[in-house]
């Protein structure tokens, strides 16, 4: 039997400007914007990176395209007392990156071990926490599976902290793009979530139609 060849990954639609690789790039930007706004409330960041990780992962099918509406919606869904009340640990972070720079600059005994240690804290909860967001259902901003599939997933912890860190330098050095980069953060969350979805195992083709009745 044989069978037609599989069309490029990067075809475009007839009247498709650019291909679907540029056109996610070009969602997740809009993701980043959508969420920069959700997080100025700053309790509502959790949330917002929820919605936002919620978001990309229905643009993963085949045709599907990034709303606002579709944003809007996951926002609202995640909405919570919990949510907000986990939207009170972003602050409780910028204070210990504070209190690490208040270190770096004083003459105090340990402050150049505790800088340091202060550092991997606030990286390894943002971290954590981006994890958390990113839990597919049934799990939903839980702070114990965030744990255990860090702790079970180091080589994905180590990426996601790595974006994070990116992610802060750029911010840093071209305070420009600060409100861009969630989206790229949420979606190397997102990745890194659906790396533990368990593969459906593919149809094999052919079985059941090439049998010839003798």
């Amino acid at each position: 039997m044989t069978h037609a060849p599989a069309p490029p990954r990067d075809r475009r639609e007839p009247g498709e400007i650019f291909s679907p690789g540029f056109a996610l790039f070009a969602d997740m930007l809009l993701v980043g914007l959508l969420t920069s706004l959700a997080c100025l409330p700053v309790v509502t960041a959790p949330a917002a990176f929820a919605a936002a990780s919620a978001t990309l992962k229905e643009a993963v099918g085949p045709g599907a395209q990034i709303r606002i509406s579709g944003y809007v919606g996951h926002l609202r869904a995640h909405l919570s007392a919990g949510s907000l009340a986990a939207g009170l640990v972003p602050p409780l972070l910028a204070v210990v990156v504070l209190v690490d720079a208040a270190l770096l600059r004083s003459r105090l005994p340990g402050a150049d071990v505790m800088a340091p240690a202060l550092v991997l804290l606030a990286l390894g909860g943002t971290t954590v926490g981006l994890r958390a967001t990113a839990l597919t259902a049934p799990h939903r901003l839980s702070a114990r599976e965030a744990l255990v599939r860090s702790a079970a997933d180091p080589r994905g912890t180590l990426l996601l902290g790595s974006a994070v860190l990116l992610a802060a330098l750029l911010a840093w050095s071209m305070p420009l793009l600060a409100p861009l980069l969630p989206g790229p953060v949420a979606f190397a969350a997102t990745v890194v979530d659906l790396r533990h979805r368990p593969r459906r195992p593919r149809p094999v083709s052919g079985v059941g139609h090439d049998r010839r009745v003798g």
